[in-house]
C-alpha cells in the first residue's frame, strides 16, 4: 500500500511524534511511505534524518492555498491508496488538494468541539475519521459525523526499557536523595491546567515534606507559572526543568507521574509514564480515565480540582507496595492496549477496510 502522511505544524510535539510512528511503523512492514509537512518544520527534520521520503510544503494558516496546491501536485505524482490528514491545516490542504482516487483519512487529536463550518465540512469530506480516544469520538458524533466513519485508535508509543542515570538526572536538578518525586512531562500551555497541578503541591507538601515536583517542558506559561509556584511558596518544592531530551531517563525516576489537564484528547506522556511502570494521578480529562484505570493503575480526579488532586498524590505516594502494584499494572495495560505496534497495524486495518 502507498500512504501519504500530511502535517502542517511548525514546532515538535506530541501529535507529530505520532505521525512519525506510524509512518515509520508502515515502512518497517513493507508499505511505500511518504510525509507531506510544513518547509523548514521540525517534522522535515526528522523524518529525514530517519530516512524516510518528504515533500516540504509552505503551510501557512488553517486556509493556506500554496499548500494545498502543492499537496495537489505531491498527491498526483505519488499517486496514493490512502491520504492521511493528520492537522487540522492539513485536513483543510486536503480539502481543496482533492483525492487523486485515494481513500481519505482524518486524524483528530483533541476534544474540544469543531470550530465553525469549514472545521465541521473538512472533517466530512473524510472517508474515515481517525479518533485517538473514545471520548474525542463522541465530541465528533455530537457535531453531526455519522459514527460508521469514525474509528477509535488509541494512540500509542514506543514499548521501550527506561534509560539509565535517572536518578542522577533528579540529583543534578537540585533534588536531595530523600525526596518522593512527582513528575509532570507536558508543554506549558493553558490546556494541561499546571495552575492546578501547583495548588495541589501546596496542599500536598504540608502532607508530605519530602515531596517534591518536576515539571518537564517549556511554553508561553512559563514565566506565569514560575511566579505562581513562588507566591504559594513552592521556589524549593517546584522545579521547572524546561524541555529535556532525556525523558526516557528522568521519567522512569519519578516516584508517581502526575497529569493535571482540563482538555486532554489522550496524552501521550502518560503512556510513557504507563510504558516504564510508573503510577499515574492524572485529571478526568477527555480520554485520560480510558487509560488510567482509578485505583488500579493510579487515580483519576475530577478536572480543576486542586485537593482532589493533592489527597489522590497523597494516597499514592503513602503506600510504596500499592504504588508499585499499580506501576506494575499500568504497564500491563500498555502493553495489551498503548504501544505504537498496535496502533499502526490497526490503522493500516481500517485503511484496507471500505
Amino acid at each position: 500500500m502507498k500512504v501519504l502522511h500530511v502535517d502542517s505544524a511548525a514546532s515538535w510535539r506530541g501529535g507529530q511524534n505520532q505521525v512519525l510512528l506510524t509512518t515509520l511503523g508502515m515502512a518497517a512492514r513493507g508499505h511505500d511511505v511518504a510525509i507531506a509537512c510544513r518547509q523548514g518544520g521540525a517534522l522535515e527534520t526528522r523524518a529525514r534524518a530517519r530516512g524516510l521520503a518528504v515533500h516540504a510544503l509552505p503551510f501557512q494558516g488553517d486556509l493556506s492555498p500554496s499548500a494545498a496546491l502543492g499537496l495537489r501536485r505531491v498527491i498526483r505524482r505519488l499517486r496514493p491508496d490512502a491520504v492521511m490528514l493528520h492537522d487540522p491545516h492539513a485536513l483543510s490542504a486536503g480539502l481543496f488538494a482533492g483525492r487523486g482516487g485515494a481513500r481519505r483519512l482524518g486524524v483528530r487529536r483533541v476534544d474540544f468541539a469543531l470550530r465553525g463550518p469549514l472545521s465541521r465540512l473538512k472533517y466530512r469530506a473524510c472517508d474515515v475519521v481517525v479518533a485517538v480516544s473514545g471520548a474525542i469520538a463522541a465530541v465528533l458524533e455530537r457535531e453531526g459525523l455519522p459514527a460508521e466513519r469514525i474509528r477509535v485508535i488509541y494512540e500509542g508509543v514506543t514499548a521501550r526499557p527506561p534509560m539509565p542515570g535517572g536518578i542522577e538526572a533528579l540529583r543534578a536538578l537540585g533534588l536531595p536523595q530523600a525526596a518522593e518525586t512527582v513528575g509532570n512531562v507536558a508543554a506549558l500551555t493553558g490546556h494541561k491546567d499546571h495552575v492546578t497541578l501547583l495548588e495541589a503541591a501546596a496542599l500536598v507538601v504540608p502532607r508530605r515534606p519530602e515531596a517534591r515536583f518536576v515539571i518537564v517542558g517549556d511554553g508561553e506559561r512559563r514565566a506565569e507559572l514560575e511566579a505562581r509556584a513562588r507566591v504559594l511558596g513552592l521556589a524549593e518544592r517546584v522545579v521547572f526543568a524546561g524541555f529535556r531530551d532525556d525523558v526516557d531517563r528522568l521519567l522512569p525516576a519519578f516516584d508517581l507521574f502526575c497529569l493535571s489537564s482540563h482538555l486532554e484528547g489522550l496524552g501521550t506522556s502518560l503512556l510513557d509514564a504507563m510504558c516504564f511502570a510508573r503510577p499515574v494521578v492524572a485529571t478526568a480529562a477527555g480520554g485520560i480515565p480510558e487509560a488510567v484505570v482509578d485505583g488500579v493503575t493510579g487515580r483519576v480526579v475530577p478536572v480543576g480540582d486542586a485537593r482532589a488532586l493533592a489527597d489522590a498524590i497523597v494516597d499514592v505516594l503513602s503506600d510504596a507496595g500499592r504504588r508499585d502494584a499499580m506501576g506494575r499494572a499500568g504497564h500491563a495495560r500498555f502493553l495489551e492496549r498503548f504501544t505504537a505496534d498496535r496502533m499502526v497495524e490497526e490503522t493500516l486495518r481500517v485503511m484496507h477496510t471500505p
